[in-house]
């Protein structure tokens, strides 16, 4: 079997570029294991719309998507106490700008369709093996199926975060576990009425909520709460080096979050619908692979290419933006009938001079930064411990504002390691 680009992988990454092809005038298979695009990524989160509505304008019209995203809040978590930051604007939701609560499955799967309007061919429960060579560069795929091998004049991998074609190409090595996370999530079934009275919402209004701190156990990462038309979708994400050293089991943390005090209300009367699990890329800029090598180019998850700061991160997005670049840089070698890394090097000069690489590059420290395990236990228990104290009526006298912070620090936290955390935070800015 032939095919001018076999694409790996049904996310948006994958369909994001078979549509951009598409509508070129080249036909791409796209291979995808599951029973369909979405039937295999249950995840979700938040969608910022930019890139997507570039391709599709108004995509929001039409597509599957829950809420737009208006409120957001960030949550310290000690054992028993809670601190949070509270933002909520209009202009948050302002399209084509804005942020969407979408649910993975349903997305992933309208998104497939617009492929196949375009003109894709998607082959759903074609898992890849391996890659076929030829002559020293890549010339297809080997696919579990009757058709045995598909080959192509360029391979794009958009086969998630551990993408075993990258590592088969020569692009990396494999995925060390300090740049990778487990996010586990559950759906919990609320009355549309319920969500928009207790987390004061009107019509499509959504809400993001962030929690660090006892969120996850004192594990590096966090916690997640996002509503949905009619219901909420919760879950914890921590860095996989960490779940194996502490051989914790991500259900226990998820339950573990879900009692917190601070948490537990929010999810009242809720029926649980829906558990899956997700990898994430979190090494940032530093550990991005090459990205293109003859005849194959990585995008997505699979790529790396997730943008992360401590308390806000985007990975559909910039997904979504690397499949567009990739497509068009095929487009660019078709023309010149020259599809080696050489001819293939517009997808890389592409995400330099957008926003993708740009982004990854200006948050490039936050990676160490966020490996100190401080930031999720000595931290929010000590922000916590500081505002208790302040609210707290005299006697006995209270301390200034900034000593007591202070105070609260260092019962907790070395002068070493403060200056150590500091410096890391504001190069990670």
């Amino acid at each position: 079997m032939n095919a001018d680009v076999v694409i790996v992988g049904a996310g948006p990454a994958g369909l994001s570029a078979a549509i951009t092809l598409a509508r070129a005038g080249v036909r791409p298979l796209v291979l995808e294991r599951g029973l369909y695009p979405g039937a295999k990524n249950m995840f979700g989160g938040v969608l910022y719309g930019r890139a997507l509505h570039e391709m599709l304008p108004a995509f929001w019209e039409r597509a599957p998507v829950e809420r737009r995203l208006t409120r957001r809040t960030f949550t310290l978590l000690s054992q028993d106490a809670a601190v949070s930051l509270d933002l909520r604007s209009p202009r948050l939701g302002t399209t084509p700008d804005a942020g969407w609560i979408i649910a993975r499955s349903r997305f992933d799967r309208w998104l497939g369709e617009e492929a196949e309007a375009a003109g894709a061919i998607i082959v759903p429960e074609a898992t890849v093996d391996d890659l076929l060579w030829e002559g020293g560069r890549v010339a297809g795929v080997r696919v579990r199926r009757a058709e045995g091998e598909v080959h192509a004049k360029v391979v794009v991998a958009a086969d998630g975060a551990l993408s075993l074609l990258a590592q088969r190409a020569g692009l990396r090595g494999p995925v060390p576990s300090h740049t990778v996370a487990l996010g586990v999530k559950e759906v919990l079934h609320l009355p549309r009425e319920v969500i928009e009275t207790r987390f004061q919402l009107r019509d499509d209004e959504g809400l993001e909520m962030i929690f660090v701190g006892a969120a996850t156990g004192g594990q590096p990462g966090g916690g997640f709460l996002y509503t949905l038309c009619e219901g909420l979708a919760l879950g914890v994400i921590v860095r996989l080096d960490a779940l194996v050293a502490g051989r914790t089991r991500p259900q226990d943390l998820l339950e573990r979050f879900k009692a917190h005090p601070a948490v537990a209300p929010l999810l009242a009367g809720g029926t649980a619908r829906e558990y899956s699990a997700h990898l994430i890329p979190e090494g940032g800029y530093a550990e991005l692979p090459r990205l293109v090598t003859d005849g194959f180019l990585v995008v997505g998850d699979a790529a790396g290419l997730v943008a992360v700061n401590g308390i806000h991160f985007e990975g559909m997005n910039l997904a979504i933006a690397s499949g567009i670049a990739a497509a068009e840089a095929i487009l660019d070698a078709r023309e010149r009938a020259d599809f080696s890394a050489a001819g293939l090097e517009g997808y890389g000069r592409r995400l330099r001079d957008g926003f993708v690489l740009q982004d990854l590059r200006r948050f490039r420290h936050a990676a160490l930064f966020l490996r100190s395990p401080r930031l999720y236990r000595e931290y929010p228990e000590a922000v916590c411990d500081f505002l208790e104290r302040l609210y707290r009526p005299s006697p006995p006298a209270k301390t200034g504002l900034w000593r007591g912070l202070v105070g609260s620090l260092r019962r907790r936290v070395s002068w070493t390691d403060l200056v150590r955390d500091g410096w890391r935070m504001l190069r990670s800015l």
